[in-house]
């Protein structure tokens, strides 16, 4: 991920250089903006995380993550000149682990480790607020809203942790805000972007014990994660 995000600030500042100190200003796609309606696809990467706060003293549950793939579609409506709308549903993939703490009733390997590999459908609605376009690059913020469907959340499972499966809500929301950079290339406009993604509500669904090891010491358990996208219009 380190990686990625070197690779993608080379690329843009080498880009925007180019663009700044060149004498070269033909504009490709001068009038793509002017559309009332565009569309595209993105692909990306991912990194999901939990937010987890805890009821009293209790041990940090630690939770590793990797990084994980998303795709989907754009739909942007444009309002002025600095001002878009866009809606961008999504496949979303995710993997996390859960390590808790051996003790109080977790004492072996298999109870102290859950994943929570999941699979959402995902549906941002957000506003672009765009800078005036300098030769055949434009930088923007981006932020809104979003709700998704998590496919392998488990909520309706009878068996808890105390059969080995760790449930989480179906439906989230969430609030996002991120920068982007517009590439404005001879054929097609090109998108890299990074975006934060905050949790607005608890995911967790508590196991039927009430004193259960795994989900009695959360207060709430909220998705955070990072966004890495490439988009192509």
């Amino acid at each position: 991920m380190r990686f990625v995000l070197v690779l993608l600030f080379l690329a843009t500042t080498h880009f925007s250089n180019a663009q700044l100190f060149s004498k070269d200003k033909v504009l490709n796609r001068e009038n793509f903006d002017k559309q009332t309606w565009s569309w595209g696809y993105f692909l990306g990467s991912n990194i999901y995380d939990f937010q987890i706060r805890y009821n009293s003293d209790a041990e940090d549950i630690n939770v590793s993550k990797a990084p994980s793939f998303n795709v989907g579609l754009i739909g942007n409506l444009r309002i002025n000149e600095y001002l878009d709308l866009r809606l961008e549903p999504g496949v979303i993939f995710s993997d996390r682990n859960l390590t808790y703490p051996l003790g109080q009733g977790i004492e072996t390997e298999n109870n102290q480790k859950r994943d929570v590999n999941s699979t959402y459908i995902h549906v941002p609605l957000l506003l672009k607020f765009s800078s005036k376009r300098i030769n055949n690059f434009k930088p923007f913020l981006v932020g809104g809203a979003s709700v998704s469907h998590n496919l392998s959340s488990n909520e309706n499972n009878p068996q808890d942790n105390s059969s080995g499966q760790f449930r989480m809500k179906s439906q989230n929301y969430y609030v996002e805000a991120g920068f982007g950079v517009d590439f404005y290339f001879e054929y097609f406009k090109f998108t890299p972007s990074i975006r934060g993604v905050f949790g607005m509500g608890n995911e967790l669904v508590r196991d039927d014990n009430p004193l259960s090891p795994w989900t009695s010491q959360i207060e709430s358990l909220k998705t955070r994660g990072l966004f890495i996208n490439f988009t192509f219009q």
